[in-house]
């Protein structure tokens, strides 16, 4: 398999010097917050006349709430000072807070160090009583994290260091000892310009090659080792695979770009992605697996991968699950319901079609096996498959 440069820590970033405490972001890190904002800022500019544009997303990540302002009102040449357009977005941003849901990995990773001992920090370009907002929403976060920075309590914010120094001073760390985990080029920039270790986790699709200066780049927090850094390993992995909470899709089979059969060789069973935009802003892109079932033939291993396919370069997010059985004939139209149960790895790039190939079928493979464990074969009697 060959990885993107951008996603492989180089022998001249490898870390030697002692990891102690890890320094988080909050939005577009541990919480989805993106999806949240685009659609208040949809409603919000419908007042004005105006159409919210995906293309300008990238502009406001990682910037502080003025920032953020700024960039939205001269954008769309909004008849209100930044000032004005805060008045007003954020209490409407404030009512959906409840409503932000935490990304994949996010509840693992503050468990896992929570019960490892290590001390994290929160450092966060929102206002502090913004951040504690959000975090009261989720069971268990606020007491993991020995201290809490908001954009509010700094002179600066990110791509300023100070936001971390001041973490890091606060858990009495030594900056150098600390792993910052950002999905922002600001905050990326912030945390070297810290002395501190930096993983990004890019929240914005196809971004991954702007984080040269990143210590590591992974996909999603699923894909962080922290034993790369001197911190405890996660003990969950098994066979290759990682169980995560299950998730449910069912939808009519449709045809898909025609090139599973006809280019893979491996005959995938589409599913009309627009019907699940929502549930795929959730759950980042990768190679899962669990089972499929089909009302009129019955349920079957599965494996599947969602995300952009890099090496046919796809300008939409898709989902392309393929049933681990060989079948006589196409089931177009017919009801499809998956139970997504672990995660394998995150999706890449392939110097070939016959190594693209070569990969999907290791996944196949690794999904069959794995999926007679009892940790994932007790979900192929899930009532939503049974019911289909």
């Amino acid at each position: 398999m060959r990885v993107p440069s951008s996603w492989k820590m180089t022998a001249s970033k490898l870390v030697t010097r002692m990891i102690s405490h890890v320094i988080v972001d909050l939005d577009g890190t541990l919480l989805n917050t993106d999806g949240i904002v685009t659609e208040v800022l949809k409603e919000f500019l419908i007042k004005y006349g105006k159409k919210w544009n995906t293309k300008g997303v990238h502009k406001i990540v990682g910037k502080t709430p003025l920032e953020a302002a700024i960039v939205v009102v001269e954008d769309y040449g909004l008849p209100c000072t930044p000032e004005e357009f805060m008045s007003t977005f954020t209490p409407m941003f404030s009512d959906q807070l409840c409503n932000i849901k935490a990304l994949p990995g996010a509840n693992r990773l503050i468990k896992h160090l929570r019960n490892k001992g290590v001390p994290v920090g929160l450092a966060s370009n929102s206002p502090k009583s913004n951040i504690e907002a959000k975090i009261s929403y989720h069971h268990g976060w606020k007491g993991s994290f020995t201290a809490i920075v908001g954009g509010d309590e700094v002179v600066m914010g990110k791509p300023s260091p100070e936001i971390f120094l001041e973490a890091a001073r606060r858990m009495n760390a030594d900056p150098s000892n600390c792993l910052v985990i950002e999905d922002s080029l600001p905050g990326v920039m912030a945390g070297k310009a810290a002395g501190m270790v930096v993983v990004a986790v890019p929240s914005l699709p196809k971004q991954a090659t702007s984080f040269t200066s990143a210590d590591e780049v992974i996909n999603s927090l699923l894909d962080l080792r922290p034993e790369k850094w001197g911190l405890p390993q996660f003990e969950d992995w098994t066979e290759g695979t990682l169980p995560i909470e299950p998730w449910y899709i069912g939808g009519p089979v449709i045809k898909g770009f025609g090139r599973g059969s006809k280019v893979l060789g491996i005959p995938t069973a589409n599913l009309p992605a627009e019907n699940f935009s929502a549930l795929l802003s959730e759950h980042t892109s990768g190679v899962y697996f669990g089972w499929a079932a089909l009302a009129t033939r019955g349920i079957y291993k599965m494996v599947m991968s969602i995300g952009w396919n890099p090496y046919f370069d796809n300008t939409e997010k898709t989902i392309e699950p393929w049933l681990l059985h060989e079948f006589n004939e196409d089931f177009y139209g017919e009801e499809l319901r998956l139970a997504i149960v672990g995660y394998i790895r995150p999706e890449a790039n392939f110097p070939s079609l016959e190594s693209l190939i070569a990969r999907i079928h290791e996944d196949g493979r690794i999904a069959e096996k794995a999926l007679d464990l009892p940790i994932y074969a007790c979900y192929k009697d899930s009532p939503y498959l049974r019911n289909s």
